[in-house]
């Protein structure tokens, strides 16, 4: 039950009657100020000329005296004909001279303002014209106003309330018994129909906020499948929208993290399987230095050093891989755009290999055209990723082979391309080339020295520029390596 009041759909409910009832009250007032007004306005126009039709029968009878007795006859038979009236004879400022009606009820003013009456002379009726009420100082009512010759030396006024105590009170007893309660009536229908269709609205606006709450707690509790379901525009649509966008990016978040533990655990695993070999290596060639120290000949002591060196060489350039390609893959290497000339970089590459190929008796060949655009890519990177896959080339290609490096513009790229004459890929390993330490399963000889992560990082390294490497192979006949980099489009 506590549950239950402190849902939003209740506390929005609540809040909604609440205000709904505030409003009724205030229309209620609101209609009755409203029908009061109207009331007087409307009396006051449909008499408007009453006092001056009065003041005319009046008029002659104090023409010559100013006795007020003398109209009194009169002015009761009037008073029969309209009982909700109440006159007053005034003089020039507005003193109460005499009066006609229920003699019960006492005068307790004994001036009336001139003002409201001058405004209504002059014919001002854009609203009702309320003037003061001789027997309640303070409350206004509407009346009707007229000139009136009081004797010789009078110039007073004939002034008429038209709304007196007997009809106040009849007026009174059917706004109660009917007025009011006729508005109150249709106001609460009114109310309850309201009430009924926002509630009904509420129910099916809180409904889908209840759902959203649900799919929020199951990714909460671990179901990070759970997406909101809505195909409405509306700002809970939208909300549904952020959420199940912040889900894909914390799902996607989450993935990359266990992608990068994973990542650390396969470093530590492959550090710890790679470095067993030249380990033990280095440790039975610094034993057999210290046990045969005696016996070894000088040649053969610097034939152990040499080979201890290179081993430990070999280890420092394997960690050194190894970090590089779970940096690249972690993506912890951001790459820093720059324009370059991609000929220049070629040549580089190639030189630094030149004396192992004439070793080798093999060629080195470009194919560059002069007018080559610049490339937009990461300068070192990309030196990184040539010279793997052109050492890649050099080592895989037997004596009296060639590899040959191209790069030619293709639209908006320049697309490089690395070939050799080699012993070429296996169809069925060309779908592993770029994995960490993979090496075909046809290599044999002194081409599996390297350490099967050049592929790897110069893949990553490409993948950062927004593009793809790909080989195409055959067996005893060499392979290809291609890919595109971006023309710088500046000035």
């Amino acid at each position: 039950m506590k549950s239950f009041f402190n849902s939003f759909y209740v506390r929005l409910s609540a809040v909604f009657l609440i205000l709904l009832v505030i409003l009724g009250g205030l229309q209620i007032g609101f209609t009755l100020q409203t029908w009061n007004k109207y009331h007087k306005e409307a009396d006051q126009r449909l008499n408007l000329n009453l006092a001056s039709d009065m003041a005319r029968e009046l008029e002659p009878l104090l023409k010559d005296s100013s006795d007020i007795a003398n109209i009194g006859h009169t002015i009761h038979y009037m008073m029969v004909l309209n009982p909700k009236i109440e006159i007053y004879l005034l003089d020039e400022q507005g003193k109460i001279l005499a009066f006609f009606a229920d003699p019960q009820k006492k005068v307790k003013a004994r001036y009336v303002s001139l003002e409201p009456i001058q405004q209504f002379l002059a014919g001002s009726y854009h609203s009702p014209i309320l003037g003061e009420d001789p027997r309640h100082p303070g409350v206004m009512k509407p009346f009707s106003a007229a000139p009136l010759k009081i004797g010789k030396n009078i110039n007073g006024f004939l002034y008429i309330i038209l709304g007196g105590e007997l009809y106040d009170s009849a007026i009174n007893t059917i706004r109660e018994s009917y007025l009011t309660q006729t508005i109150i009536k249709g106001l609460v229908v009114t109310l309850v129909f309201t009430a009924f269709i926002g509630l009904l609205l509420f129910f099916f606006l809180t409904k889908r906020l209840h759902q959203m709450n649900e799919v929020v707690k199951s990714f909460e509790n671990g179901q990070l499948d759970q997406r909101i379901k809505t195909s409405a525009r509306d700002e809970l649509g939208q909300l549904a929208h952020s959420f199940n966008r912040m889900a894909e990016k914390i799902v996607a978040n989450i993935e990359e993290l266990k992608n990068t533990d994973r990542l650390r655990r396969e470093l530590i695993a492959n550090i710890s399987h790679d470095l067993r070999t030249p380990l033990a290596s280095i440790r039975g060639y610094l034993e057999t230095i210290q046990m045969k120290s005696e016996h070894l000949s000088n040649e053969e002591y610097e034939e152990y050093l040499r080979i201890i060196s290179e081993t430990a060489e070999g280890m420092q350039g394997l960690v050194e891989q190894l970090f590089e390609l779970s940096k690249l893959e972690a993506r912890q290497i951001k790459p820093h755009f720059e324009p370059f000339s991609i000929k220049d970089l070629i040549y580089d590459v190639a030189m630094k290999f030149q004396h192992v190929a004439e070793k080798k008796r093999m060629a080195i060949k470009i194919s560059a055209p002069d007018g080559l655009p610049q490339v937009y890519a990461d300068l070192r990177l990309m030196e990184r990723a040539l010279t793997n896959l052109v050492e890649n080339a050099v080592n895989y290609t037997p004596p009296g082979g060639a590899v040959i490096i191209c790069a030619s513009r293709q639209n908006e790229q320049v697309l490089i391309e690395i070939m050799d004459t080699g012993q070429g890929i296996a169809a069925e390993d060309l779908p592993m080339v770029f994995e960490r330490f993979f090496r075909g399963r046809k290599v044999h000889g002194e081409n599996a020295n390297g350490s099967g992560l050049g592929l790897a990082i110069t893949k990553k390294i490409i993948e950062l520029h927004q593009s793809n490497i790909t080989v195409e192979s055959k067996l005893n006949e060499g392979s290809k390596f291609y890919f595109g980099l971006q023309v710088w489009q500046g000035s």
